[in-house]
């Protein structure tokens, strides 16, 4: 455990970062896929509801928020924020979602996965403001491979790097929010050894059947989450997805909130979304996923 403080330190003060978090390129150069792109990462709140967003990502990150050495329980989660594949909420489903689970002893990685090239500072009012909201999915078509890649690559980063943050390489998960739920659910078709996923929570999760797969006999335990009055209509995806591991015989536990809305984050005070967190950890103690 020592020897494992002393790295992380290590890396801290080599990348100017502080002792809560570290951030890692996925890829040593320019990501396959995406080699011409040569626009500059940015962020900020400027926008009416001032959300912290990350947009115009090019070079994939995992941001690492490690908790307290003395809580570590060995399992990692990969977050992937939404944002419709034109930006992060990066504190809203991100950040602030990591903060939560540390306090559990969860070791997390806060993904940045590439997006579509927007030209405006604002693309969270843009998305609120569209009058043709086809034409602003249709721009992710293209990108939405790639960020898929980028959750696969994570899974598998982490993996091959779990012994320098003292984890359990089979407790390896993976959650996503909206946009980010599609990169987290589509990890569970289709994986190899490196980057399956040990279990997979989609959160208010945008899963259209034409991103699902055939779910295979050792399919990673699934944790569903959405509320009724989901404003995109996902809790239609949500029961689909549930239905898909119920039917195969798959672990798989689905919480559908009268009430919640879309983007409700760490949960909504007010409704049964609040708090969903410790419905989440209950799930991964009943599987034994965290002591």
């Amino acid at each position: 455990m020592i020897v494992r403080i002393i790295i992380c330190l290590l890396f801290l003060i080599s990348h100017g970062l502080n002792a809560q978090e570290m951030e890692i390129k996925l890829y040593s150069g320019h990501a396959p896929g995406s080699e011409r792109w040569t626009w500059q990462e940015e962020m900020n709140n400027n926008n009416s509801m001032n959300v912290m967003t990350v947009f115009n990502v090019v070079h994939p990150s995992l941001t690492v928020h490690l908790p307290d050495p003395s809580a570590a329980n060995g399992t990692a989660i990969v977050i992937c924020p939404g944002g419709g594949f034109h930006f992060l909420a990066i504190d809203h489903e991100g950040n602030n979602i990591a903060k939560e689970l540390v306090k559990k002893g969860i070791t997390v990685f806060v993904l940045k996965y590439r997006l579509v090239h927007v030209l405006t500072n604002n693309p969270f009012d843009e998305m609120i403001n569209t009058a043709d909201m086809k034409a602003w999915d249709d721009q992710a078509m293209p990108i939405i491979p790639l960020a898929i890649d980028d959750g696969r690559k994570a899974l598998a980063y982490v993996r091959l790097n779990a012994s320098q943050f003292n984890l359990n390489p089979e407790h390896i998960g993976i959650m996503g929010f909206s946009a980010g739920g599609m990169v987290a659910a589509t990890t569970a078709f289709g994986y190899d050894s490196l980057n399956r996923p040990s279990f997979v929570a989609p959160i208010y999760g945008d899963l259209p059947e034409s991103r699902l797969g055939t779910v295979l006999a050792d399919a990673p335990p699934l944790f569903v989450a959405c509320s009724q009055d989901d404003e995109f209509g996902f809790a239609s995806h949500a029961i689909n997805i549930y239905n898909k591991w119920y039917q195969a015989k798959r672990p798989v536990e689905m919480h559908l909130f009268t009430r919640g809305g879309h983007g409700f984050g760490a949960g909504n005070v007010g409704t049964t979304t609040y708090r969903w967190i410790d419905q989440f950890t209950a799930w991964l103690k009943m599987m034994k996923l965290i002591p």
